[in-house]
């Protein structure tokens, strides 16, 4: 497991197999530093943009969607029969909960902010740390997880086999009927369907050029610029390779003067034991990021202002004019989606 994830973490960064010395400077800096050195000229030059839109077919089977709906909602996954998916994952409240960290089996706090569900499976890993390789694995982990659903299969199959409905809907569709494997992919095909196409952002992509106002254009100049976009790319705007959090300075320094200095969150160093691998993070999405505070896997940066400025601080090794940094956040705006057809409300976040 350690291998082979970090044969994946230096394949995502664009790395060869070999000596690890000078590998962080490798996995960020030279992006980051290419893009705010060379600016416009390189930013020009990029053909197509950095990001892509998101697809609006999706090929899912529906009777498979409707069933993982469900589970997605069924407090019978957990062990004390009050905890869902959806506890954690509001699709209301942006995909997640809106807490710094959180909330499990009878609402202790969780170690970490929880990630929108919202678009997950186009992430290339689904948690902070990279620990698993699929949705599969996480809803598998999450349902033994002590803290979090804390269940067996056994106790839940026993609920769930009370239900006729749901027993006739799984026979129906899976010849094995009722089982931890087919349990997992309905809640997993239920997550596939869960992207939010069709953003301003989006429709500019595809040629609206009304899409976006003056300002917001040029917060996603500056987004590219200042070397934003190196990491935050693609169609999930992030999502897609790790990168180490305090990039120009000593790793960890935001986490030294934010949170609990004595007990930080090291990352995918959990995972590999690399050295290198502390305070290492899978990049986050940033599609409806604008719904999703607080920020970053402590839940420490509570509004989008908060978290361009420590990006740029700890990422850039620089300080962004305030005007910037709001025109940046117009911009982020922006990638807000639709789903099933309607956009989705955007908390207010300064």
């Amino acid at each position: 497991m350690k291998r082979d994830l970090d044969l994946q973490h230096r394949r995502a960064t664009g790395q060869a197999s070999g000596p690890t010395i000078g590998r962080q400077f490798l996995i960020a800096v030279v992006p980051a530093l290419a893009l705010a050195l060379l600016g416009p000229a390189l930013v020009e030059a990029q053909t197509p943009e950095p990001i892509a839109p998101i697809p609006f077919q999706l090929e899912l089977d529906q009777r498979k969607v409707d069933l993982g709906e469900a589970l997605f909602h069924d407090v019978r996954l957990s062990k004390d029969n009050e905890n869902a998916c959806s506890s954690c994952h509001d699709l209301d409240n942006g995909g997640d909960d809106g807490l710094a960290k959180s909330k499990g089996l009878a609402g202790k706090a969780g170690k970490r902010n929880t990630l929108t569900i919202f678009n997950s499976t186009l992430n290339f890993r689904p948690t902070w740390d990279g620990r698993f390789a699929s949705s599969e694995q996480q809803v598998e982990a999450a349902i033994h997880d002590p803290t979090v659903m804390g269940e067996t299969w056994s106790a839940i199959i026993d609920k769930l086999a009370q239900d006729q409905a749901l027993s006739q809907a799984f026979a129906s569709l899976y010849p094995e009927g009722m089982r931890p494997q087919t349990i997992t992919d309905a809640i997993v095909v239920y997550e596939r369907s869960l992207t939010t196409p069709n953003a301003r952002f989006d429709k500019f992509l595809r040629g609206d050029a009304t899409a976006l106002s003056a300002d917001e254009l040029e917060g996603y100049r500056l987004f590219k610029t200042y070397g934003c976009a190196s990491c935050h790319q693609g169609v999930n705007v992030g999502g897609n390779m790790f990168q180490v959090f305090g990039v120009l300075g000593t790793p960890g320094d935001y986490f030294r003067s934010h949170g609990s200095p004595d007990n930080p969150d090291f990352g995918l160093y959990n995972v590999t034991k690399v050295e290198e691998d502390k305070f290492v993070f899978r990049v986050p999405s940033l599609r409806n990021v604008a719904l999703t505070a607080p920020y970053f896997n402590d839940g420490s940066a509570a509004t989008l202002t908060d978290a361009v400025d420590a990006m740029a601080k700890y990422q850039l090794g620089r300080q962004i004019p305030a005007r910037d940094n709001a025109l940046i956040v117009a911009f982020l705006r922006t990638l807000t989606g639709e789903y099933k057809g309607r956009p989705l409300d955007a908390r207010v976040s300064q």
